[in-house]
């Protein structure tokens, strides 16, 4: 099992900061096609530290995930297999405008 981040997200970032295997990257802020932060499936170690720190509870086990956001299960994965995947980021610049 994994946690998703569903487009529930507002890149907050306070899962970055938790994250004890540093497996979740936000999505570039200037690529629209990528507007939240991901979790990586392969990597994630099911610990559940980025659940309780993220203010619009937007991540969920994944067989948790509510049904009209079954497709951001995907979504995460397809980040690390076809999209920008890991990369050198500033966190602060990636939160969302506070």
């Amino acid at each position: 099992m994994t946690y998703v981040i569903t487009e529930l997200c507002t890149r907050e970032g306070d899962c970055v900061e938790v994250c004890p295997v540093d497996c979740i990257v936000p999505g570039p802020k200037d690529d629209p096609q990528w507007p939240l932060f991901y979790i990586d499936p392969d990597v994630c170690i099911d610990c559940g530290a980025c659940v309780p720190v993220c203010p619009p509870e937007a991540i969920f086990p994944e067989f948790e995930v509510p049904e009209d956001q079954q497709h951001t299960t995907q979504l995460n994965a397809d980040y690390f297999i076809s999209g920008p995947g890991y990369y050198e980021f500033d966190l602060e610049e990636q939160r969302r405008p506070r």
